[in-house]
């Protein structure tokens, strides 16, 4: 689609949204006002600030394969320390949130770039229960993974299938619209665009990315904001469920997965589509995810005749957990990324299964966790297969 006519097709659908429920549960697409936990700053209605903080400290192994169980790699480390500040000045309608990290892995000093502390760092305003607007970075209203905190995952990690189609952060105007209807069904839209180019980016060229999701909750909102956080904590006590339907236009994209991956040697317009579902039931939870990624020409070459591709491609996520008591929990996961056959000579088809156990001292803000599971490639099964291996992971959750 050309650039000048892709806007304008656009706009009618960006102006979108959330109830107004802030809750415990973060979701990372708001202000937390109303909090139960953390250092609260106020001065009548003019001047809110809560402070809040989390770590996770994790030990984790993998295996040189899937039949060789000597130990390939260790994981020890601070994979998360977070610093969160929300609140409003001067009216309550007019709120930030920003969110700072400080772990290599939040700096993203491990990918060899600089240093990049700023995560969140969003101003928003509310025209109504219904409806607000931001502005600044943040995550876009992509997967439903990804939107969830890391603080509130029922996994150490998030999926490798986010991994790739994930869109992540980035800067520029975000919109919630939360449809007022008389019955219990619920409709969100929700909207955003962006520079396309991810997290603290550089001026870049003209082309911006576009983002517009849709979200169906036909039994009604969920519980403690629980549509955005993994495992039914709340042990809904009615069937509740969330499908949700994501579209990406990413214009002149200079990196191989939109907002993340290595620079391209090219520029590349890309799509991505999306699909995911939140269910849960008396402790029982699904979550299920699909995603699409396409551009016209995944191939883009240097003057040397090198050669970056674009991973286009399809991939999937399904969570099965079940509280075995009111702090305990178990759960699966099953997640892959196929390549197109085009780009098969320079990305793998891998796939993942794996077990979780979590015990909630303090819901998700201090909690334990241990994983283990087992990666394969390209269809080989077969333990012997040396691109397969197993891992396992334990992570303490600490917060308020």
């Amino acid at each position: 689609m050309r650039r000048s006519l892709f806007p304008v097709l656009f706009l009618p659908c960006f102006f979108m949204a959330v109830s107004l429920g802030f809750a415990q549960n973060e979701s990372d697409e708001r202000a937390l006002i109303k909090v139960d936990k953390g250092i609260s700053i106020s001065k009548d209605s003019l001047f809110l600030m809560n402070i809040r903080f989390r770590m996770q400290n994790r030990f984790g192994i993998r295996t040189e394969s899937g039949e060789d169980l000597s130990i390939e790699q260790t994981d020890f480390r601070v994979r998360r320390l977070r610093l969160r500040f929300d609140g409003y000045v001067l009216n309550p309608r007019m709120q930030y949130y920003i969110q700072l990290g400080f772990s290599k892995a939040d700096l993203d000093l491990e990918s060899g770039g600089y240093a990049q502390p700023i995560r969140d760092a969003m101003i928003y305003y509310f025209f109504d229960k219904n409806f607000y607007v931001g502005f600044g970075q943040g995550k876009l209203p992509g997967n439903r993974e990804r939107v969830v905190s890391s603080g509130n995952l029922q996994f150490a990690d998030r999926s490798i299938a986010n991994g790739v189609f994930t869109l992540d952060r980035d800067f520029g105007f975000f919109g919630y619209y939360t449809l007022p209807t008389k019955g219990r069904a619920n409709y969100q839209l929700k909207g955003a665009i962006n520079t396309g180019e991810g997290r603290n980016p550089s001026p870049g060229d003209g082309g911006l990315s576009y983002t517009t999701r849709f979200e169906y909750l036909p039994f009604g909102t969920f519980l403690n904001s629980g549509d955005y956080s993994e495992g039914d904590l709340e042990f809904e006590p009615r069937p509740k469920l969330s499908i949700g339907v994501t579209y990406n236009y990413n214009d002149e994209a200079v990196r191989a997965r939109g907002q993340l991956g290595s620079s391209l040697y090219e520029a590349r317009d890309l799509q991505v589509y999306i699909a995911d579902a939140m269910f849960k039931y008396m402790g029982w939870a699904v979550m299920a995810e699909y995603f699409k990624r396409t551009t016209t020409d995944p191939f883009t070459h240097s003057d040397a005749g090198d050669i970056r591709v674009v991973w286009v491609g399809t991939g999937n996520n399904l969570h099965l957990s079940r509280m075995i008591s009111r702090k305990s929990e178990l759960a699966l996961r099953y997640a892959a990324v196929r390549p197109d056959l085009e780009v098969e000579a320079y990305e793998n088809r891998v796939e993942e299964a794996a077990l979780g156990y979590t015990q909630y001292l303090n819901g998700h803000r201090i909690k334990m966790q241990g994983n283990v599971g087992y990666s394969w490639a390209n269809r080989e099964l077969d333990l012997i297969e040396t691109s397969n291996f197993w891992f396992a992971t334990f992570q303490v959750e600490f917060g308020i």
